[in-house]
């Protein structure tokens, strides 16, 4: 049915199962897939110019190290199901549409993505790229939770 799975990973437990949900299907299809994982830029307010790039500098580093375990983690259980995985990290101030553009660019037929679930005052506050990439999404979405 799919050939090419996008799976969006923040690298929590619920994404994970998100995850393990997107090899289970590519392994039963016969897909591969390609996980991401979507860095969020740098933003820092400092009256001290030495302060903020010492911590631009850390930030920059810490991001990369915990982008490179998610996919890494998710690259070891691809491989242990015998699906081809490949990667992708990307910087930006919004996931949502690095991972519908991903999905064009790669040319993968579905998106499986994991809910958080917030409701309520929470989801407004703090958004769901999950409702987003639902609304803006060239392919079909499956929802994990």
């Amino acid at each position: 049915m799919f050939r090419h799975i996008l799976i969006p990973t923040d690298g929590s437990e619920l994404s994970m199962r998100g995850v393990r949900m997107g090899i289970d299907l590519a392994k039963t299809d016969g897909a591969r897939v390609t996980a991401i994982h979507v860095v969020p830029p740098f933003h820092s307010v400092t009256y001290m110019a030495e302060m903020l790039a010492a911590s631009e500098a850390n930030y920059v580093l810490e991001s990369a190290e915990r982008a490179k375990k998610y996919l890494e983690d998710v690259k070891k259980l691809a491989t242990e199901a015998g699906v081809a995985c490949q990667t992708l990290t990307v910087e930006s101030d919004r996931p949502d549409e690095v991972i519908t553009q991903a999905a064009q660019d790669q040319g993968c037929d579905v998106i499986v993505i994991a809910s958080h679930g917030w409701r309520g005052l929470t989801k407004l506050l703090l958004g769901s790229v999950t409702q987003k990439v639902l609304l803006s999404s060239p392919v079909p979405v499956l929802v994990c939770r």
